[in-house]
């Protein structure tokens, strides 16, 4: 398999080296760079082009938000994974609906810090116990707020099924085996179903098929 480059951010440089540590001991883990803040981060990433950035959102000078905009504006290939200490839903549902791939506690598992990086370089994203609980509690609150009526999006049945592989954590090519077609065509399903329900990062998929039912 192919190696992954890394860019930590973090303004406490104790957590850094001892992150990058652990990072080199991953199979998949190729360069690790590291930054203190998000302008340190967008030149390295320009200079370095690494495949994911894991992001703090407290630092100086630019933090966590305003660096993870510039990321998707400037380098829409790179995979941002978030690093906080909270779970705080209002800034998750913004930061997930800013297109970031996936967000960690600081002190998540080793073994779920490197399945995760592996995730969003594979499959777009990963989808874990702290993304379901806030999309959770954002619909349940989303609930409690005055109903107004709005016109669903209407997907096929072939779209549902392929929505529910990729919420599933199954990648595009296996999708297509799967229903033996040419990945091309599942990618271009894909882009039907994220303009149908006008989002943009897989995600928002994800978020889309919990607001519709289609996922529990």
């Amino acid at each position: 398999m192919p190696k992954i480059d890394v860019c930590l951010v973090d303004d406490h440089q104790i957590f850094r080296k001892a992150m990058i540590r652990l990072l080199k001991t991953f199979n998949r883990v190729g360069e690790v760079s590291e930054a203190s803040n998000g302008e340190e981060c967008l030149l390295l990433v320009k200079e370095l082009n690494p495949h994911v950035v894991l992001l703090d959102l407290e630092m100086p000078v630019m933090n966590g938000t305003e660096c993870a905009e510039q990321l998707l504006k400037k380098f829409p290939n790179v995979k941002i994974i978030v690093l906080t200490m909270h779970d705080s839903e209002k800034y998750m549902m913004y930061m997930l609906e800013l297109g970031v791939h996936s967000f960690l506690l600081k002190n998540t598992d080793p073994h779920e810090l490197e399945k995760a990086i592996e995730c969003v370089v594979d499959n777009d994203f990963y989808y874990n116990e702290l993304l379901n609980s806030v999309i959770h509690r954002s619909l349940r609150n989303k609930a409690k707020e005055r109903p107004y009526f709005r016109i669903s999006p209407t997907l096929t049945e072939r779209e549902k099924e392929i929505l529910k592989m990729i919420c599933s954590e199954i990648n595009l090519k296996e999708i297509a085996s799967r229903l033996s077609v040419g990945e091309k065509t599942i990618y271009s399903h894909k882009l039907n179903i994220q303009a149908k329900l006008n989002v943009t990062s897989t995600v928002g998929l994800v978020r889309a098929a919990f607001e519709m039912g289609i996922i529990p």
